[in-house]
């Protein structure tokens, strides 16, 4: 029997990072199948507006229902939560193999975008109850660069099961069994009383709404600009550089992939010892130059350069924010302050495309263009967590006197 007493270790960190491949699974596995999806339902009236949408709504049930999810994940257990997500997951995720109508198809995926929230939401919140300081960092660090290299392998998989037709690619999704059957083996239901004492709530504590929903809204920009250029590399390369072959394109793609992996272990290795606002000067520093001078980039091999940069950036961000949220959220509440930070991140998703066609529609479509005010943007906010980490330096000082 599992006690209390047990310490999670490297197995249950593994383990717990297995779920976030769901969220990326979502998408990417069936970006191949695309086309084919489109000519099996071209006679369906607005195919050519269902089919994307089908593809994106997971990832829109994660941004809107990850509120909902933390307060679910709080109220029947993190683990028991993540497991029979899971489960239901593998079984609405290959439905489609047997769905020959486009609307059951959709219904499908608006399930499948549900138990990815609960998944994201109880699978972070488990690294945030199994492990405290330097290792919850290196976990929680670590989702990020299993999310953007398991992107690459999840494309590969989902081409090739499209080989069998359009539907073996949703086969994929029933890998998700094999994850809960793992964690009901080798993971427990945490408790409070396995929580450092400095990490105890105080009796009655409410949610700590002024610390977390300002990183949550902050959440949202940093998502946006996360997202951002993993969706317009394409476009830049095509347009204003005359690169269209698609596997010159996907391999720009895994560039992207592989470079916010990097960040992620540049943060571990090196940024994670330093505070909060110092991590967020770097992150958003390397996003902001590299976003102003991607517009005075002549060459492919010069954006290439800032495009490695941006996602090393990238890398960098998001266990920067997620950390810093987790470490604010005591035992009670975890679930639901994770779900509001993680809400506030996916929503970046859809804005970042709905912002830069928006700034596109005033500068005549210059993109270039459109990713310098990116940038400024990001500077300012670099700026600002400059600003921030004098002021808490000061007020250090000024204790330190007093």
């Amino acid at each position: 029997m599992i006690t209390a007493e047990r310490q999670a270790g490297t197995l249950q960190g593994i383990l717990l990072l297995l779920p976030i491949t769901m969220a990326v699974m979502g998408l990417i596995v069936l970006v191949p199948i695309l086309p084919a999806m489109m000519a099996h339902y071209r006679d369906v009236p607005g195919f050519d507006y269902l089919i994307p949408l089908m593809l994106t709504l997971p990832a829109l049930c994660v941004a809107v229902l990850s509120p909902v999810a933390g307060v679910v994940v709080d109220f029947f257990g993190r683990r028991k939560t993540c497991i029979g997500a899971l489960v239901i997951y593998s079984i609405v995720g290959i439905l489609p193999i047997f769905l020959e109508s486009l609307s059951a198809i959709i219904i499908s995926r608006v399930v499948l975008g549900a138990m990815e929230a609960l998944v994201v939401i109880s699978s972070t919140t488990l690294i945030g109850d199994y492990f405290h300081g330097r290792d919850r960092e290196k976990w929680l660090a670590n989702q990020t660069a299993v999310a953007s290299l398991s992107s690459i392998f999840l494309a590969l998989l989902g081409g090739a099961l499209g080989s069998f037709g359009w539907r073996g690619a949703f086969a994929a999704y029933g890998v998700s069994i094999v994850f809960a059957i793992a964690l009901l083996l080798w993971t427990w239901e945490p408790r409070k009383s396995d929580e450092p004492l400095e990490e105890f709530a105080a009796p009655g504590a409410r949610f700590p709404w002024s610390t977390i929903l300002p990183i949550s809204l902050l959440a949202i920009f940093g998502g946006t600009m996360f997202f951002t250029m993993q969706i317009q590399v394409s476009s830049m390369l095509s347009e204003y550089y005359g690169i269209s072959s698609t596997s010159a394109l996907g391999l720009y793609s895994g560039l992207a992939g592989l470079s916010v992996a990097a960040g992620t272990l540049l943060y571990r290795r090196f940024t994670a010892r330093f505070i909060t606002p110092t991590q967020l000067l770097i992150a958003f520093g390397l996003l902001g130059v590299s976003y102003v001078l991607m517009n005075y980039s002549p060459t492919p091999q010069l954006f290439t350069t800032w495009l490695v940069v941006n996602q090393i950036g990238s890398g960098m961000l998001l266990p920067a924010l997620v950390v810093s949220a987790m470490g604010r959220l005591p035992f009670e509440v975890r679930g639901r302050g994770t779900g509001m930070f993680m809400s506030g991140w996916w929503l970046g998703q859809p804005l970042s495309s709905q912002a830069v066609a928006f700034m596109r529609g005033h500068n005549g479509g210059d993109l270039p263009a459109t990713l310098q005010i990116l940038g400024i943007l990001c500077l300012v906010a670099a700026a600002i967590a400059l600003a921030s980490r004098f002021r808490g330096s000061s007020r250090t000082e000024a204790s330190a006197v007093g």
